[in-house]
């Protein structure tokens, strides 16, 4: 009987148990990374919709230091198990209190490098013009120094390798996002100088689209990195600025085929200049306010415990003015780590689709509204599907400006 008994108390254990873990959110409670921004009614409003799960609660507490006299805006987030048991303890900032202005306008963007982008992997026998095959230096390589001299722009190529006087020179390089020091043979031109025979450059431009503008002038937009030719890898820089771009046409997007806008802009005058570029997006400061956004419009910014999957709506002015379009947030990921593939979701107005078949580049940086709050920015386009994409966490993108 007594054995019985303890063998009950095992199954009634292990069901208990059982329960626990099911009613625990195990991949969003694992997902949080330190820092993310959050306020007391996103808190509130998290443990209502239960999104770490039936038994878990979470409360916040606001550090009151000061420093230099302004309030502290850190303060950390406590998850507990049934609501006096602590489980996880996070790290976090407060979404500040003043709105900003909404962006959704397209921009022209014009960087220069912090080195010499190689735009071509093969190299070119200045002699005799003949191609040779490249085995050290790749297209989309960033060349940092030269036999240890540093390169911030295409001139400082020739000067350093005329002063080695060797067949072949040491380079330090960024591929991938990785630094890497690879040695390379030298060519000479007609005139006995020595070249490293690829085709660089310095500045690189494009258009995409203004994300929001901090009462300060400062601004956010893009929500991905400005990248050199087909590679991934962040360009550095050392300045840029961005311009008022006009659209000249949409080429739609199709399947496997992604769409783009079309667009010219004159770099006379400058919007504001560039000082980022991050992961996150461009980001940088302007003193022409208005004319890159309406001053009658501003938004709160949400953090990402409001994200959830339903109806939103995304900002752009790909029809000539600025409009919002019906979206559908599909899933809302809990990242511990920054990615631009925070959010996806789906084109659901078909004033949208029918301009542009959905997502097209150029649209990267468009602001994500939910309940009327700035939530992210889109973007990327899923090649299968051109009215599915990607979005980033507004969050990602304010922490490179608070």
């Amino acid at each position: 009987m007594q054995k019985r008994g303890k063998n009950i108390f095992f199954v009634l254990l292990i069901i208990l148990v059982m329960l626990i873990i099911n009613n625990i959110n195990f991949y969003n409670l694992c997902g949080l990374s330190d820092n993310f921004y959050t306020n007391y009614s996103e808190i509130e409003e998290a443990n209502k919709n239960e999104i770490f799960g039936n038994f878990v609660t979470i409360s916040l507490n606001q550090s009151e230091v000061k420093t230099s006299g302004e309030k502290c805006n850190d303060g950390t987030v406590l998850f507990k198990l049934f609501g006096f048991i602590p489980i996880k303890k996070v790290d976090v900032k407060i979404i500040p209190e003043d709105e900003v202005y909404l962006g959704g306008s397209t921009i022209g963007l014009s960087v220069n490098a912090d080195g010499a982008l190689v735009v071509s992997d093969i190299i070119i026998n200045t002699k005799d013009n003949q191609i040779i095959k490249n085995k050290g230096i790749k297209s989309g390589d960033i060349i940092k120094k030269i036999n240890d001299v540093e390169i911030k722009d295409i001139d400082d190529i020739d000067r350093a390798l005329q002063s080695s006087n060797k067949e072949d020179a040491e380079l330090e390089i960024i591929r991938d996002n990785k630094s890497k020091t690879i040695k390379v043979g030298l060519l000479k031109d007609s005139a006995n100088h020595y070249k490293l025979g690829v085709w660089v450059k310095n500045t690189l431009s494009g258009i995409g689209t203004l994300t929001f503008v901090k009462k300060n002038g400062e601004y956010g937009a893009l929500g991905h990195p400005v990248t050199n030719t087909d590679s991934d890898t962040v360009v550095p820089i050392k300045d840029g600025n961005i311009y008022d771009c006009n659209l000249i046409g949409i080429n739609k997007g199709q399947k496997n085929k992604p769409g783009e806008l079309r667009g010219v802009f004159m770099q006379k005058k400058s919007l504001g200049c560039i000082v980022k570029n991050t992961p996150y997006g461009i980001f940088g400061k302007t003193s022409n306010i208005d004319e890159l956004v309406d001053v009658n419009r501003s938004v709160s910014i949400g953090g990402r415990l409001s994200v959830k999957p339903g109806k939103a709506k995304i900002v752009s002015s790909v029809s000539g003015i600025q409009e919002e379009y019906e979206i559908e947030i599909i899933k809302a990921n809990y990242q511990s780590k920054c990615s631009d593939k925070s959010l996806v979701f789906r084109v659901t107005d078909e004033r949208l689709i029918k301009l542009t078949g959905g997502i097209v580049q150029g649209m990267s940086g468009s602001p994500i509204i939910q309940n009327g709050k700035l939530v992210g920015a889109v973007t990327h386009v899923f090649l299968s599907d051109s009215t599915k994409g990607y979005g980033i966490y507004s969050d990602w993108m304010l922490e490179q400006i608070s």
